[in-house]
């Protein structure tokens, strides 16, 4: 999520974190994914980790749906 960023100041913490409960309403569930997944990413390089997709999990999920009888 490379986007410009913006230094506001409020008046009080009950402003800020209404101003951050309004913007992340504004994105939409792919927006905020994506930026959940750049935290993580950000976490685990602070521990020493790296993501390397190719050792994924090969498994394949699969859901069933059982009518009820």
């Amino acid at each position: 999520m490379s986007s410009a960023r913006t230094i506001r100041k409020f008046e009080s913490q009950e402003a800020q974190k209404a101003e951050t409960l309004r913007y992340w309403r504004s994105r939409t569930a792919g927006e905020r994914l994506t930026a959940v997944w750049e935290a993580t990413l950000a976490s685990w390089s602070v521990k020493g980790f790296t993501y390397d997709a190719s050792q994924r999990s090969k498994r394949t999920l699969t859901r069933i749906e059982r009518t009820r009888s």
